[in-house]
């Protein structure tokens, strides 16, 4: 058995994220001023993470209340703006679909078709507040679509193809989305399924719905009057929504979680710059659907300046070396997966590290439930021994 404890380079620790942030400080003191001086903590984040808006002079209200403490309460800025602002040379996203299809999108390109999109939003009446709900894949399009729908102050919330009518409708039903966008078909496990049928339905019985974005035609229908619209960022309050997302529905109708645009930024920042090490230039991947959180925790990466990878399909097919193929073209900085894809390669029988050189590859996040300790010497004998494995969250 191999020690699951990974220690970072001298190198490595030099130029990590955490050592500029702690000016001096160990980690464990770090963490302790994160706890016993907050305010402070968020302040210093803001700044490290270098966002764009009006901070205002307090940091936090009501600190002693649970719920009723306030961040930033006289703070503004736009989530969208933030996201897109990078200068780097490197692609903004790269695509892969199962099916072998792939595409790179540029920052400058990303920028304006998020500003087609936020056009095509205020064209429909959509203002700050409105819901704009996706059922869709995890393609080039939807990064555009929900910085668009950020850009205008709309309210985001996305399933994945693969929900049934039902599941939709206890989703978005609850929050009455005056736009829906949707993708007429997927492909998973080699076959392509067509969603029409499904579309039409959710339609039927989500009543709010005004305007319906459906597959490439209806893209291009929607967004293509608007192409050359300049950005536009609306200032917004701190706490302005930005995302609503679910419960597992395990007790009843899941329930829904509203996440603040600021909220939502700084988190983010602090835990890709901070805990991930993610730098401008990095590749960051997360195998996600649009039906789970991480999807959302991958969108922000753009904000530290990084590139984000994109893989739509299943990630056994052919066969469970899919994903590492993946990150070898990329030159994948962070591997970000969950604990049962991590169990089902070692199941497999794959060897990784035999099969894949996996160079780029410094950081291999696992979450959706705990990650076993043996699973932990799987990673590090079987798919690379210098990465920082960590289990960032359990399930």
């Amino acid at each position: 058995m191999l020690s699951s404890v990974w220690t970072p380079s001298r190198d490595r620790i030099a130029r990590a994220n955490l050592t500029r942030f702690g000016k001096g400080r160990s980690y464990a003191e770090i963490y302790d001023w994160s706890i016993t001086r907050p305010l402070e903590f968020w302040d210093a984040m803001w700044d490290f993470g270098g966002v764009i808006g009006t901070k205002g002079s307090r940091i936090a209200v009501d600190m002693d209340r649970m719920p009723g403490a306030r961040f930033f309460p006289d703070a503004s800025l736009n989530f969208a703006e933030n996201v897109l602002r990078s200068d780097v040379t490197d692609p903004a996203i790269i695509f892969k679909s199962e099916d072998g299809s792939r595409r790179t999108m540029t920052w400058t390109e990303l920028r304006s078709e998020s500003a087609a999109f936020a056009a095509a939003l205020r064209s429909a009446g959509i203002q700050p507040g409105d819901r704009v709900a996706a059922y869709v894949t995890n393609v080039p399009e939807t990064i555009v679509a929900v910085l668009g729908a950020a850009s205008v102050g709309a309210v985001w919330s996305s399933c994945s193809p693969d929900f049934g009518v039902q599941g939709v409708l206890d989703r978005f039903g609850q929050i009455e989305p005056r736009v829906l966008i949707a993708a007429d078909t997927y492909v998973y496990g080699g076959k392509t399924f067509d969603q029409r049928p499904k579309i039409a339905e959710v339609l039927k019985r989500l009543p709010t719905v005004e305007r319906s974005v459906i597959g490439t035609d209806g893209w291009e229908a929607f967004i293509g009057p608007h192409r050359g619209a300049a950005p536009s960022y609306a200032q917004l309050p701190f706490n302005q929504p930005l995302y609503i997302l679910y419960s597992s529905g395990t007790t009843g109708v899941p329930k829904c979680i509203v996440h603040g645009a600021g909220g939502t930024l700084l988190q983010h920042l602090k835990e890709h710059q901070l805990l991930c090490d993610i730098q401008p230039g990095d590749r960051v991947f997360y195998f996600t659907t649009l039906g789970w959180m991480m999807w959302n925790w991958l969108v922000t990466v753009l904000a530290s300046r990084a590139t984000i990878l994109l893989y739509d399909g299943a990630p056994f097919h052919p066969d469970g070396n899919t994903l590492f193929t993946f990150a070898d073209e990329t030159k994948m900085t962070l591997f970000g997966t969950s604990a049962k894809f991590i169990d089902a390669v070692s199941k497999a029988g794959l060897r990784p590290r035999e099969t894949h050189a996996l160079e780029s590859v410094q950081t291999m996040t696992s979450t959706g439930s705990p990650l076993a300790p043996e699973r932990f010497d799987f990673v590090y004998e079987h798919v690379k021994r210098d990465v920082h494995l960590a289990s960032i969250s359990g399930g």
